[in-house]
């Protein structure tokens, strides 16, 4: 028999033993287990990462509406002079010619409409209790004993969305509780 063919029936030999084959089920089994263990904590990584990723989208989202709410508040908080300018404006109007009278209206009811639906409110409440957080007392009439109440309204205040952008300036009366 040539040598060739002795070496290849030794081979057969090992590969065909049971100990052989035992053996390499048992590599087989420790590479597989290696592998689904590589496989789950790939997994698990790619969960993360999506994670972060979703979390990472949901913070910036929430940034940018923080941002363009900031924004919006400068701005009308900004306008705020000139609605109190129109406002005067509006009431010095009893001798304007009547078409003048009406344009300037026009245009005021439309910026307060703008206004208002971009989240403004008026504060101008008279003859309630003096509130520190949307009044500021200019003034004061009576004795410093009783509760104080908003007698006059000295300039309109303003909120936006629930915020105070400017407090109402407004004349204290205290009443005296009998």
């Amino acid at each position: 028999m040539p040598e060739s063919e002795s070496i290849n029936e030794d081979e057969e030999d090992v590969l065909t033993s049971p100990v052989a084959s035992g053996e390499a089920a048992a590599d087989l089994e420790a590479d597989l287990a290696a592998l689904g263990k590589e496989r789950d904590e790939l997994r698990a990584l790619a969960q993360r990462v999506q994670a972060d990723f979703e979390n990472y989208r949901k913070r910036m989202l929430r940034e940018q509406t923080e941002a363009i709410a900031r924004a919006n508040e400068a701005l009308v908080e900004q306008l705020l002079p000139v609605l109190d300018s129109a406002a005067l404006a509006v009431t010095q109007l009893e001798d304007a010619d009547e078409r003048v009278r009406k344009g300037i209206e026009l245009v005021f009811a439309e910026l307060v409409a703008v206004l208002e639906k971009a989240g403004l409110e008026r504060i101008d409440d008279t003859d309630v209790t003096f509130d520190p957080n949307i009044h500021e007392a200019v003034l004061q009439e009576g004795g410093p004993g009783g509760d104080p109440v908003v007698a006059e309204l000295v300039r309109p205040g303003y909120r936006l969305k629930g915020k105070v952008l400017r407090p109402a300036m407004v004349k204290v009366a205290h009443q005296t509780t009998d």
